[in-house]
């Protein structure tokens, strides 16, 4: 099958592009900087032998990009960098257009990144696939929202929409990096909070094993739950500290102050766009809120599992470490390739 991917130079996409081609699937990239293909060849060995130079905001870029394919993976989006207004119109026509346009030309199945973000705060103890749809306040969370309220109009009506929900996503090889990567980085090198929530991870590989099983054409509109691991903070604190060989600093802070401090950063990035630091207000509510997301059906009918977090967390440790996005000092036993065999088995 020849399947049209967007997004293919990120995280999600390039890992997804490697599962696909595996599949045997034949690839088409729908790509803004032709110039980032390159470094999928270079870093991940992966050659692009058909690509399309085009947004897609685009819809005539987007047309020329379908055109021959028989499906489509829609895994690009544009994160909160700069105008949030921007950001939410950008996704949102984005998924208008590569979705809709995929759907005019009978494209089976046609396979979207969600994200749990569009379900959150969730309904009960746990985040299913069945939850309502919530928005958030940034311009990302919001397009994913709408995005997500789109589809699920589409597959209301019987459109072979098969759309997977990640929870956090971890792993090596992040060309971004993006806010999961970022955030791990800094409480290796800050600390842990001490607060109620906790942390749902899915591994990138693991994510592109599900993104690529989705491909079976003719089963409909269906929604795929990619949550991985859950951990309460203490839990993962306890394993990084196991896995890096020195020990974590640990923030008591009840979660009205965590909250607190997410509304202070929004402010002070408004002042300081550059300002690199993750704990914005809507991260606050993830990281004091989030409950585990229930993927039971995912490993029954796609035979996906999700390898241990402890896997998970070492081998991104080691990547920032390899990339110098993790200073070494921080990770002693991984920087010298002496694991601590106590590692906890989250």
């Amino acid at each position: 099958m020849r399947i049209l991917l967007t997004g293919g130079t990120g995280f999600v996409g390039s890992h997804a592009a490697e599962a696909l081609l595996r599949a045997g699937h034949e690839l088409r990239f729908l790509v803004r900087d032709p110039g980032k293909l390159a470094r999928l060849g270079q870093t991940r060995g992966i050659e692009v032998a058909d690509a399309v130079v085009g947004d897609m905001t685009d819809a005539a870029a987007v047309k020329a990009a379908l055109a021959g394919c028989d499906a489509v993976l829609h895994a690009a989006a544009s994160v909160e960098i700069g105008v949030a207004r921007e950001v939410f119109a950008t996704n949102l026509a984005g998924i208008r257009n590569v979705l809709g346009l995929a759907l005019e030309r009978g494209l089976d199945p046609v396979v979207y990144v969600s994200t749990i973000a569009s379900m959150f705060p969730p309904p009960g103890p746990v985040i299913t696939v069945h939850d309502p749809i919530q928005s958030l306040a940034t311009g990302y969370g919001r397009s994913k929202a709408e995005g997500e309220r789109f589809v699920r109009e589409l597959q209301a009506r019987g459109a072979p929409i098969a759309s997977v929900y990640p929870s956090g996503v971890y792993g090596p090889d992040d060309p971004g990096p993006g806010q999961s990567m970022k955030g791990l980085r800094d409480r290796i090198r800050i600390g842990w909070i001490r607060t109620t929530g906790g942390t749902a991870c899915v591994d990138v590989r693991d994510l592109a094993k599900i993104l690529a099983a989705s491909f079976e054409p003719g089963r409909g509109p269906r929604r795929t739950m990619a949550g991985g691991h859950f951990a309460t903070w203490m839990e993962e604190a306890d394993c990084v500290e196991a896995l890096i060989g020195r020990r974590v600093r640990r923030i008591p802070a009840p979660p009205s102050v965590v909250r607190g401090i997410g509304r202070a950063v929004d402010l002070l990035k408004r002042i300081v766009p550059s300002l690199d630091y993750p704990l914005t207000y809507e991260a606050s509510l993830f990281l004091t809120q989030l409950v585990p997301c229930d993927s039971r059906a995912t490993v029954a009918e796609l035979g996906a599992g999700f390898r241990p977090m402890r896997e998970t967390l070492r081998d991104s440790i080691r990547w920032m470490l390899a990339t110098g996005m993790l200073p070494r000092r921080y990770a002693p036993a991984l920087a010298g390739r002496n694991e601590s065999p106590e590692a906890s088995q989250v």
